[in-house]
This record gives C-alpha cells, structure tokens and sequence, in this order.
C-alpha cells in the first residue's frame, strides 16, 4: 500500500485548532480482556530495525514543534500513519465490523459523534466537512470532550475519503484519532464497512461454491 503524499508531514504541528501531536501508547483493555484497537495498532510493527524503532518511538514521543522541519521524523510520521491504517484495514476485511469495538468508549463516541453530526455523511467524506474553517471549529470541541478518556485523541491518522475502498492516495487524508474513531465507528455501526468485509469473503466463497 504506497503512502498518500499528504502523510508526509505532521498535520497539527504549529496548528491553531488542535495541540501538537504525540506518537501512541495505549494500555487500557476492553471488556473481556481483550486489547482496544488504539492499543493493539500502537504494538504492531513498523519494519524498522530494534534500534531504529526504538529511537523513532522517543522521538515521536516529544512535542512536534521540537522538530522543526526534520525530514526524518515527519518520515516517521508518515509510516506510523501508514501501519495503522494497513491494521485497520485487515482488521475490518477480516472480523464483521458491526461487532467491532474499537475504544473503550464507544458508544459515547457514537452518540456525541452524531448528536454534533447528524447529517454528515460517513460513507463517503467531503474533505471540507474536516478542515475547511467553519468544520474546524465545529470540531474542536467535539474533540476536546475525549482529551484523558481516548489516549493521544489528537494524534494524526489516515482516513479512506469513500469507505469503500482502501488506503490509496487519492482515497486518504489526515484526520486527528477521535475524528477518525468517530468516523470509522459510525460506519460500523451503520453497516458502511460490510462492503469491505463482503467484498474480502467473495473469493472464498467463489471457492467453496466451484468446489
């Protein structure tokens, strides 16, 4: 999956609407025990060497206005961007997403999500409803409502345009995480992700049909 151009530099460094960015690290669980999504994408690899991880860990762990301009950590941003979004996607090509739970707090994301936008448009995103001025203002206190109860709830994300297909580069942009969970849930929730999920059974059932 090539990387969309718009993941190589950090969105929300020197940004008026949210405050700096920082790299994920979650470790509360789900009920049953099991890991949220926020915490298992944060564990998963990012195919750099022991060292080289560890070093991209501490340094996106510091406040993106520390940097400046460095190519290398906005390189850094880019591939963590990228593996999450390559995770999620398996994921909800893999499991129904109507039965996933991706937070801890899902169904508060979900109803303040829609009782702020009730007639956005999940299936397909119009960029303008994120980041024009008047959509940002709209969103920074929706955001801000989920600062200490999603973990780094303002760290950037890749977001498919049309839930439909994937991560390409024309179907990607930057989202802040809670924008992105909000989104992803409500398309969950109201069945925008089967067409995913069907689409990657076809071949087996193709299979267990000819057979």
């Amino acid at each position: 999956m090539p990387l969309p151009r718009t993941t190589l530099s950090c969105p929300h460094r020197g940004s008026p609407v949210f405050p700096p960015c920082r790299v994920p690290v979650s470790r509360g669980r789900t009920r049953g025990g099991a890991e949220p999504l926020s915490s298992a994408l944060s564990m998963a690899a990012a195919g750099l060497g022991p060292g080289e991880a560890a070093a991209a860990a501490h340094a996106l762990s510091l406040p993106a206005e520390a940097f400046g301009n460095d190519p290398r950590v906005e390189l850094a941003w880019a591939m963590k961007a990228h593996q999450h979004a390559e995770i999620y996607f398996n994921l909800i090509s893999s499991v129904d997403p109507k039965f996933l739970n991706l937070t801890k707090v899902d169904d508060r994301i979900y109803s303040e999500f829609r009782a702020t936008f009730r007639d956005l448009r999940v299936d397909v995103l119009d960029p303008e409803e994120l980041k024009s001025e008047p959509a940002k203002e709209k969103w920074r206190p929706f955001c801000l409502r989920f600062q200490g109860l999603v973990e780094d709830f303002n760290y950037g994300t890749l977001l498919r345009l049309d839930c439909r297909g994937g991560y390409t580069e024309d179907n990607s942009i930057f989202a802040t995480r809670i924008q992105f969970f909000a989104i992803e849930i409500a398309r969950n929730r109201e069945g925008w992700n089967s067409a995913v999920y069907s689409r990657a059974r076809e071949p087996a059932a193709q299979e267990a049909a000819s057979g």
